[in-house]
């Protein structure tokens, strides 16, 4: 699965009209430095790196009055030193765009960078490494995005398509006596693409295969347990998904792909990513 293209778009420009925004109407340094005339910068990492955010960096240099010619494309693998993208335009306005673009690389090169770790760490293994919605408000797609260029595949994007019955979920429904069988029916009803239900005890996953789920998401589990409830559930349904979730880390990654899982979410990779470090140089 991609994510659709003219929604990136326009994605991309309301961000660049923000991160510009948030700098005010006017650069007073550069109003009194009275730096004119046109010049070029050059956008260089500084370590290596998952190359992201490029759409997202173009945008902002166009809304800010400059051109960008990038170097590589979205998902090179680059060496530190290594130039990114070419930044064209009057002096002042390149000053302008230059940590508005640094902002967005830096942070999307950090989740694809992570990303590819999980994805090298599972290579040969028939598992996929998924984000999650544990990502910065706002900055939904513009993650997203980065994880797919980093070699992750898509997972929910919001609440409106995708049934997902969670630990919380399971505490309502059994506070309101609510049938796990009849709810699920009734989401194939609603036009849902698919039933997930999040499972930590082998009667969880004997309720959720009964009831028609699609996929189970074993959550904080070990590897060993994690393969215990996911041999559970393929002796119910042997076509069922199993994703692995919870806690899960870069050393940890390869054993839950060893026990089975055909996916593994990874939170991390969103909600506490290491801005990669690259620079502008004028």
């Amino acid at each position: 699965m991609t994510l659709d293209r003219a929604a990136l778009l326009a994605d991309a420009r309301r961000l660049a009209r923000a991160a510009l925004d948030e700098d005010g109407p006017t650069d007073i340094t550069t109003d009194v430095a009275g730096a004119t005339g046109g010049t070029e910068g050059v956008v260089r990492a500084r370590e290596p790196l998952v190359v992201a955010g490029l759409r997202y960096g173009a945008a902002v240099a166009a809304l800010g009055g400059c051109g960008i010619t990038w170097a590589v494309g979205d998902g090179a693998a680059v060496g530190s030193g290594d130039t990114v993208g070419t930044v064209r335009g009057d002096a002042g306005a390149l000053l302008r765009v230059e940590r508005p673009l640094l902002n967005m690389l830096q942070r999307a090169c950090g989740i694809a960078t992570a990303t590819r770790r999980y994805v090298d760490a599972v290579a040969g293994m028939p598992c996929r490494i998924l984000h999650t919605r544990k990502t910065a408000p706002g900055l939904r797609l513009f993650d997203v995005a980065a994880v797919l260029a980093g070699g992750g595949q898509l997972h929910r994007l919001g609440l409106d398509r995708i049934v997902m019955l969670k630990d919380n979920h399971w505490e309502l429904l059994q506070a309101a006596g609510r049938d796990l069988a009849a709810i699920v029916k009734d989401a194939r009803r609603h036009g849902a693409l698919a039933v997930q239900i999040e499972v930590e005890s082998g009667e969880q996953v004997d309720a959720a295969c009964g009831a028609g789920a699609d996929r189970l998401l074993i959550d904080n589990r070990s590897p060993e347990e994690f393969r215990d409830l996911a041999t559970r559930a393929r002796s119910h349904v042997p076509t069922i998904e199993i994703e692995a979730t919870g806690g899960i880390t870069l050393d940890t990654v390869r054993a839950y792909a060893a026990a089975g899982a055909e996916f593994v979410s990874i939170g991390a990779l969103t909600h506490s990513v290491r801005a990669a470090d690259l620079t502008l140089e004028v």
